[in-house]
């Protein structure tokens, strides 16, 4: 049973250090219920002294507060603001403590571009918010979407969405002005990498009019390492040398990945879908600057 222990934050949106298409991410969580084995983010909760990322969850109750300080300040500069970067925002603690419908109502008071990523479809439960923000700057509504087959995906993100459902919040958000992306990510081999899969994500994605597909595969690096190797020794055996060979170190090696794009980007072709969401995002942000400057 998941755990929430109320804190509070010192400021909502961190400015990231790396290059990325986005200048700010904002969590309004620690820790993430929907259980992924391959998260990435498993090292943050080394922070805060607790190692149990999955079901200690830390909920920043003043981070409505915080961010107004941030937006209404004269030196906002309206940049994208990624909303759930480290974890999702909406994960199953969301349904009881509501943050994001007040996040997006300031969102849409300062006219701020944000990013969207989720793998719940308790992201139709702000439908008007985020189709009201979408007619106002750029806003992009992601799903991370692996895998077709129930019951592997059911193993690897044990408490996200069905894979349709979220295909079908991609489909509802593809109905507003908001750009809309399928995050194919991350493709795990062995598992989430045949033919078939891949090609019933894209034809899914075609079908939900997305905007984009951004594949990648799976990276193994420091905590999550461990995590998911434990995983696939208990559930997949039979895959555990294999990926012990490919994974010598944190990637996969450069001829399982030659091969593999070869044959996503073949798919891609095919269903006609972009591999990139910079393009939309630029022509979005220009045409947003411009309406801005005519009200300074």
């Amino acid at each position: 049973m998941p755990k929430f222990t109320e804190i509070e934050c010192s400021t909502a949106c961190n400015k990231l250090k790396r290059a990325m298409p986005f200048s700010w991410d904002l969590n309004i969580y620690r820790g993430c219920q929907h259980g992924c084995k391959y998260c990435y983010a498993l090292y943050s909760h080394d922070y805060i002294g607790d190692s149990n990322f999955y079901n200690d969850i830390y909920v920043k109750t003043n981070i409505v507060e915080k961010l107004e300080e941030q937006l209404s300040s004269p030196s906002w500069k309206h940049e994208v603001v990624n909303i759930g970067g480290v974890t999702d925002s909406y994960q199953p603690a969301e349904a009881k403590y509501k943050l994001m419908p007040e996040i997006l109502k300031l969102m849409i008071k300062y006219r701020t571009p944000c990013i969207i990523s989720t793998k719940s479809d308790l992201v139709l439960r702000d439908y008007d918010l985020i189709a009201e923000l979408s007619e106002l700057t750029y806003v992009n509504i992601a799903c991370t979407i692996t895998c077709m087959d129930e019951e592997i995906r059911k193993k690897i993100e044990p408490n996200g969405a069905e894979s349709l459902k979220r295909f079908a919040v991609l489909k509802e958000f593809s109905k507003t002005n908001a750009s809309t992306g399928l995050h194919f990510m991350p493709i795990i081999p062995y598992l989430t990498d045949t033919r078939e899969n891949v090609e019933g994500l894209y034809s899914n994605a075609k079908d939900s009019n997305v905007g984009y597909v951004l594949p990648g595969v799976l990276y193994l690096r420091g905590k999550t390492r461990g995590v998911f190797l434990d995983f696939i020794k208990a559930e997949f055996p039979l895959l555990y040398p294999k990926f012990l060979e490919l994974y010598k170190k944190g990637g996969a090696g450069v001829e399982y990945k030659n091969e593999l794009y070869k044959m996503v980007n073949e798919l891609k072709a095919k269903y006609e879908l972009s591999g990139s969401y910079s393009k939309i995002m630029k022509e979005k942000l220009k045409q947003d600057n411009m309406q801005t400057s005519l009200f300074d």
